[in-house]
């Protein structure tokens, strides 16, 4: 090889590194959302080193004096995962959008993080809005229903979420069933700032028809212990598909009947009391109820029978046990599947005093 060749070959194994690396972001736009006027919001932004070699960030240059930003001044190593933060000083009313540029040795240009948010005039008070209380974080609601759903449906529904303290959270779901995922926007709550949580369903991965029941909880950062004081519950009732009958085939169907749907109970110094709703199957075909479940402890059921001919009637007997009651988060409900497509679920409501 002559020494031209020689110095070639030198300079492509030289450029090889440096060509190699590439930067990657996981979201280059965090929306931090609301923040109270004079209290900083950070945003987290998620990066990769995804070449072999060593990257180094020479510098993050944010577009004013109103934010700061901190990265790694180490040389970050082959497939590392790291870490970018913005922080805006919040001393500006209104909507927001701060931008910063990165450069690196990663990418022949600058790359560039954007956050934005609205800062509001004071912090307000959220107690009517959130009304649970888990630790810091204050949210809308603990019970999420998912009622009505046919085999397919992806249904969503969100928890609000505010944090209330004095430190950032990163607040997650734990011990999500098959049938669930969850995501959190922003992924960091700062102090006096909120998010919301969506939680997603996903039908096909649930295998009955009928109520399909799971206790959930909220962590505030990942790695938290499961506390019974941030449980959430999680109600979803599937529905078998009547899709494709005919009027014909409804004038043949099972009906059903109740005497009533919503059940009055009243203890008066009793440990339990009991009501009686009398079923009837109007319709011209056996009536079948499939499924009798109950949405919470407290309450005791027993149905005479569960397939009815034209015209009979049976007798659903309910006992509520007030000691019980008085512990249950969720609203006490009796759930019955049948096969009338007309009613292919009958909720029963309980009031209990």
């Amino acid at each position: 090889m002559n020494r031209k060749n020689i110095i070639l070959a030198l300079l492509l194994l030289t450029a090889i590194p440096l060509s190699a690396q590439k930067l990657t972001i996981q979201k280059t736009v965090v929306d931090v959302g609301k923040t109270a006027y004079q209290h900083p919001v950070t945003a987290v932004f998620e990066l990769r080193n995804k070449s072999h070699h060593k990257l180094k960030i020479e510098a993050v240059k944010p577009d004013c004096h109103c934010t700061t930003v901190t990265y790694p001044q180490r040389e970050i190593g082959g497939h590392e995962t790291f870490q970018i933060t913005m922080t805006y000083d919040a001393r500006q009313l209104g909507h927001f959008n701060k931008q910063a540029a990165v450069i690196s040795n990663g990418s022949k240009k600058p790359v560039y993080l954007c956050m934005k948010g609205v800062v509001l005039t004071e912090v307000q008070d959220f107690s009517a809005t959130y009304p649970i209380e888990m630790g810091d974080l204050l949210l809308d609601k603990r019970e999420l229903e998912f009622d009505d759903i046919n085999r397919g449906d992806v249904q969503e529904t969100e928890i609000h979420i505010y944090n209330n303290g004095g430190k950032a959270y990163y607040p997650n779901l734990m011990h999500l069933p098959s049938y669930l995922s969850a995501t959190m926007t922003p992924k960091r709550l700062s102090p006096r700032q909120t998010g919301v949580m969506k939680v997603t369903l996903h039908s096909d991965k649930i295998h009955d028809y009928g109520l399909t029941q799971s206790s959930i909880y909220l962590a505030g950062n990942p790695g938290d212990k499961v506390d019974a004081e941030h449980e959430i519950n999680v109600s979803a009732v599937l529905l078998p598909s009547f899709v494709g009958i005919s009027q014909a085939q409804l004038q043949y169907a099972p009906k059903i009947q109740l005497s009533k749907e919503k059940v009055n109970i009243v203890f008066n110094g009793k440990k339990k009391r009991s009501d009686v709703i009398t079923i009837t199957n109007t319709g011209r075909s056996e009536l079948d109820i499939s499924s009798l479940q109950l949405f919470t402890t407290g309450l005791t059921v027993s149905l005479g029978k569960s397939h009815l001919r034209s015209g009979e009637r049976t007798k659903l007997k309910i006992t509520a046990l007030r000691e019980e009651l008085q512990k249950v988060r969720v609203r006490p409900r009796i759930l019955m599947i049948t096969n009338d497509p007309t009613k292919p679920k009958v909720t029963i409501t309980i009031h209990a005093k």
